[in-house]
């Protein structure tokens, strides 16, 4: 292929059939790269000195060794804390992740925890538990979409189908980010992170889609929990650090906010202990809010997408700005 050159790319460890078998169909759709499966550390050790391109963790002794090293693909959307470390943050490779491929399963996650509380879920699946026949008055106990609004923090491809969504049921979509400078479809007022303590009072979900990065880690804490209405919900499918937990329970316990729905928290497991798995106005699932079909599938193709782009010297797909660590 023209105007193409070959490079080396490296799957490092661990490994598993699936990048195994990514390793073979990349070899197959993308003729200029070579690709080596480092199945050990000191495989890895080996291969990555004349190394052009690499997937995975890439520790500071892979890095020192790196001579060649341009780009790297993150094996995550958003990597736990410590995969940006300074001395990766201050090399000139480009980093890429796989940011995009939950969109639309993450987002279906979220409609499902606004319209569980919207319409009572959350206080009739325990009364069937009991078997109890309970109805509350007759205007009562429903938030009406059309006549609420949601908050989503961060407007970027979850949040952005996530606002789509509410909108499609009437809601009033507010949004920060950090990026945007367009609202996406569906966002009626698009601002800047820092408008959001402000906007907090003005809506009924507030919903947060933000990765973990040191400008939101801890971002939701007593004092927001307090600008929030009384009979507003928190929803976070994020990042388990961007939430106090602590501070969310004593939220919950004060009734300054109406109930939380998390698929994320700050110790994962959460302990069996924590007060959150027996509060009443709490919605809890296991961190599995991106779970649906295709996923590696999709993983596969952003790789065979940038090898394509790397070897042509074209831009990468999901260029990750390594100081904000997304």
């Amino acid at each position: 292929m023209s105007g193409t050159n070959a490079f080396k790319f490296v799957l490092l460890p661990p490994q598993t059939d699936i990048t195994r078998g990514w390793a073979r169909r990349l070899a197959e759709s993308v003729p200029e790269v070579r690709v080596v499966v480092a199945e050990d550390a000191a495989a890895a050790a080996r291969e990555i000195v004349d190394a052009e391109a690499a997937f995975g963790w890439l520790g500071r002794d892979l890095l020192t060794a790196a001579k060649k090293l341009r780009w790297l693909q993150a094996p995550q959307a958003a990597p736990a804390a410590g995969y940006y470390y300074p001395e990766l943050v201050a090399h000139p490779l480009v980093a890429t992740n796989f940011r995009g491929i939950f969109n639309d399963h993450i987002s279906a996650h979220i409609l499902s925890f606004v319209l569980a509380f919207a319409r009572g879920l959350h206080v009739y699946i325990p009364q069937q538990l009991r078997r109890e026949w309970k109805k509350p008055p007759e205007d009562t106990g429903v938030v009406h979409l059309p006549a609420a609004a949601a908050l989503i923090v961060g407007a970027g491809g979850i949040g952005a189908e996530t606002a789509r969504l509410c909108a499609a049921f009437g809601m009033k979509v507010l949004a920060t980010d950090a990026r945007l400078t367009a609202a996406p479809a569906g966002v009626a007022e698009l601002h800047k992170p820092e408008a959001l303590d402000a906007l907090l009072p003005r809506a009924d979900f507030v919903i947060l889609t933000v990765p973990h990065t040191p400008a939101t880690e801890g971002l939701m804490h007593r004092a927001r929990f307090q600008h929030m209405k009384k009979s507003a919900f928190f929803i976070n499918i994020g990042r388990g650090m961007t939430t106090k937990l602590a501070d969310l329970v004593d939220a919950l316990d004060a009734g300054e906010i109406a109930g939380a729905a998390l698929d994320v928290f700050e110790q994962e497991p959460l302990p069996a202990e924590h007060r959150l798995w027996t509060m009443p106005n709490v919605l809890i699932t296991p961190h599995m809010a991106g779970y649906g079909p295709y996923l590696d599938d999709r993983r596969l193709q952003i790789i065979v997408d940038n090898c394509r782009a790397f070897a042509a010297g074209q831009a990468l797909r999901n260029v990750v700005d390594k100081t904000a660590w997304f």
